[in-house]
């Protein structure tokens, strides 16, 4: 396909588990870093055209030109944040990508999560009602339950019969692959070393398969996801350089052509669901299949919920996150869908894995994002 807008780099910061190593940074600590370097990589003649970036729940107003700012990128680049909350990262890139569809010139988009030092929120007190803790936005209102991400897990998980073992046979497959993914370098190009941490803080070498069954149900009684198979809370940031068509042309570097980009809903009370009709309006539009896909990238935020997905879409679970994914790496809200994007410039680009790639997330509220690319 011609004419599609190309990324041509693309970074992230380690991913920290909240409290952890990133427990004292902000979204600027965190993504301004990246930002720079990526403005830095640019190739002569070009400059920063805008910035796009994904919170969610951060420091109010917008992140996206603070970081900017602070990457020392002139104050002419405009800036704006998206929250859409975990297809945050992802919906900023689709912005980009329909940005440079329209007109020339370079777009640094992606999302950037400081769960640690995210403020504390309140409910204002009521006639009836004591002020209260903010815990999280509604999803979606009556008639909907809105159930918790996780509640919602386990009941996808019940309903597409995907069973206990198989999720912690996933769970446990996605981190002996980021732990050997670590141990080769990896994740070396693409990481960003902040605060003196090169490495993603989250992959647990000591896991085996005994251990993992023995975690108790966390969210249901007799539900299926736990701990142990479920992705963390973390801290991170993520960012690609995108640029248009006619731009590339005259560049003549690789990298990974955007066929096509989409965003969908389902049902509200399945939020893990969204990435399935993302998907395949992805693929549709870019009248691809999945069988043509070198390397997927799903967010894994439950196995059971990523495992149902899978089996819809009509993947082999081992063919999801080559190198472990979020339930090993972490899910750095905001930034994951961008971290989705990095993952597949690294493999497909740097290191010339297949041609064809997908990635997709789901979002609560019963919503999804998914990108198809082409290495050109």
């Amino acid at each position: 396909m011609t004419g599609a807008p190309v990324i041509i780099d693309a970074l992230r910061t380690p991913i920290g588990t909240v409290g952890g190593v990133f427990r004292d940074l902000t979204t600027t600590d965190l993504s301004s870093p990246v930002l720079e370097s990526l403005a830095g990589r640019l190739p002569d003649g070009l400059g920063v055209g805008e910035v796009v970036l994904g919170n969610i729940r951060g420091p109010g107003g917008n992140p996206s030109r603070v970081a900017a700012l602070a990457a020392g990128l002139d104050v002419t680049v405009p800036a704006q944040s998206v929250d859409c909350e975990c297809g945050s990262g992802m919906a900023a890139i689709e912005h980009a990508w329909d940005r440079c569809r329209s007109r020339r010139g370079v777009v640094l988009a992606g999302g950037v999560q400081a769960t640690s030092t995210q403020p504390v929120t309140m409910w204002p007190a009521t006639a009836d009602r004591p002020v209260q803790a903010y815990q999280r936005a509604v999803f979606a209102p009556p008639p909907w339950k809105d159930p918790e991400m996780g509640e919602a897990a386990d009941l996808l998980a019940a309903e597409q019969g995907i069973g206990r073992q198989r999720q912690d046979n996933y769970a446990l497959r996605s981190h002996q692959r980021a732990i050997g993914a670590q141990r080769d370098g990896a994740f070396q190009d693409e990481i960003v070393p902040v605060a003196g941490c090169a490495e993603d803080q989250r992959p647990r070498p000591g896991f085996t398969a005994a251990r993992l069954a023995r975690f108790r149900p966390a969210f249901t009684p007799r539900g299926t996801a736990t701990a142990a198979n479920s992705c963390g809370v973390n801290d991170g940031a993520a960012v690609i350089t995108m640029i248009d068509d006619p731009t590339h042309r005259t560049l003549g570097c690789p990298g990974l052509r955007v066929l096509s980009m989409a965003s969908a809903g389902c049902d509200p009370d399945r939020p893990g669901w969204g990435m399935v009709p993302a998907a395949r309006a992805a693929l549709a539009d870019a009248g691809l299949g999945v069988e043509q896909m070198d390397v997927v990238e799903l967010n894994e935020a439950f196995a059971g919920q990523v495992l149902a997905c899978a089996d819809a879409l009509g993947i082999d679970e081992h063919r999801i996150c080559p190198e472990g994914g979020a339930i090993a790496l972490g899910h750095p809200w905001a930034a994951s869908g961008a971290v989705l994007m990095v993952r597949l410039f690294t493999q497909l680009v740097r290191r010339r894995r297949g041609r064809f790639g997908l990635a997709g997330i789901s979002i609560g509220g019963g919503l999804g994002c998914a990108a198809v690319v082409e290495t050109c």
